[in-house]
């Protein structure tokens, strides 16, 4: 077992090490240490949740207009982090940071293992660089957020859906989905593989349906609890817009983003996020044309339709697309077919690039990432 988890403990090793070196080197003599930035932004709002619990009424700005609040966020990282604590007696705070740490790990090994059993030992290992270190925003692993949990789940239920583990499949899929809404695409890609399988087997049988069917239970079962908490049943989406203008507009938002930046955006991070948020966008059009595994294809074409079709912060949206994994695909396949010395190369610079661009994110752009 240790042998199988060891690229992703090094991989682990090395990246966790060059981002936190260049955050902490970014980090000017008058900024909060590494431990506060890893809680910053909605890393407090988790502490806090695990802490105290969620609010049990709406949440109102001093003019009376509706305000966000702990609500918007999905129950599952806060109980690991509450787990965490309650094992070490350890402060939340340094809780939530293991807790992440913990997740990504066991990301890792998953991710390692899935893509090891689709496309090789030296492509999982390449892809696993490019997750953790080289794409943007990696850095929201290491952080007290919830991607690395939402991560080792998503693609451990499509690692058990591969191994017609379907139960277990199942039951990540519901814990998927009470860790973020994004959940939507770890069941289709779920059902989709329960499908094709059925399909081959010509067949009806009990455990792919009652698979799909669990994990089709839990994000609807806690936008329940929250409605029924505040005496309203949309309650959690009027939250969500109110604190962070969040809805499905087809991609407006994001279209509106890209024209306004490409005619007259300034700034480095306005322009750096459109061309690295279009580049994701062809690397996941190239993997509809190389064979990509239906269920991986699904799930990471969902989060990435999820992540642009809704109106949230643009700047944000590198961030959101951290877990879905399938855009990496095709340079990870590329640099497996390539020299030792180019992947070196080019793994080095990519890794640096990432790490560099995460730090930036949390130690100079102002706004929450």
């Amino acid at each position: 077992m240790f042998v199988l988890a060891l690229p992703a403990l090094v991989v682990y090793a090395v990246t966790t090490t060059l981002h936190l070196v260049l955050l902490a080197a970014m980090r000017g003599p008058e900024d909060a240490g590494l431990r506060k930035l890893l809680l910053a932004w909605d890393g407090g709002l988790y502490v806090d949740i695990a802490e105290n619990g969620y609010p049990d009424s709406f949440t109102y700005k001093e003019d009376g207009r509706l305000d966000g609040n702990n609500l918007a966020f999905f129950p599952l990282f806060p109980t690991l982090i509450r787990v965490v604590h309650t094992v070490t007696r350890l402060d939340h705070g340094t809780s939530g940071i293991i807790a992440a740490h913990l997740s990504l790990i066991a990301a890792l090994v998953v991710t390692h293992r899935l893509v090891d059993r689709l496309y090789g030992r030296r492509t999982a290992t390449i892809a696993l660089v490019l997750l953790a270190g080289a794409q943007p925003m990696a850095l929201t692993f290491l952080m007290s957020y919830s991607e690395a949990l939402f991560l080792a789940l998503a693609v451990g239920t499509l690692l058990a859906a591969h191994h017609r583990a379907w139960l277990t499949a199942g039951a990540l899929a519901f814990l998927t989905g009470l860790t973020r809404p994004a959940a939507a695409a770890v069941v289709a890609a779920l059902a989709v593989a329960a499908g094709l399988h059925l399909l081959r087997e010509r067949r009806l049988t009990w455990r792919p349906v009652a698979a799909v069917a669990l994990g089709c239970v839990s994000t609807p079962l806690y936008l329940w609890w929250v409605g029924r908490r505040l005496g309203e049943p949309g309650a959690w989406f009027r939250i969500q817009e109110a604190g962070w203008g969040t809805h499905w507009d087809n991609g407006a938002a994001f279209l509106d983003f890209l024209g306004d930046t490409f005619r007259r955006g300034e700034g480095w991070v306005a322009v750096s996020t459109a061309v690295l948020l279009l580049g994701l966008l062809c690397a996941t059009f190239l993997t509809w044309h190389r064979g990509t595994w239906p269920p991986l294809l699904v799930y990471g074409t969902g989060i990435v339709v999820l992540t642009l079709a809704q109106s949230n912060y643009s700047h944000s949206k590198l961030r959101l697309l951290v877990p879905a994994v399938l855009f990496l695909l095709p340079a990870a396949r590329a640099l497996a077919r390539a020299t030792d010395r180019t992947v070196a190369v080019s793994l080095t610079a990519a890794t640096l690039f990432g790490c560099w661009y995460g730090a930036y994110m949390v130690t100079v752009w102002q706004y929450a990432i």
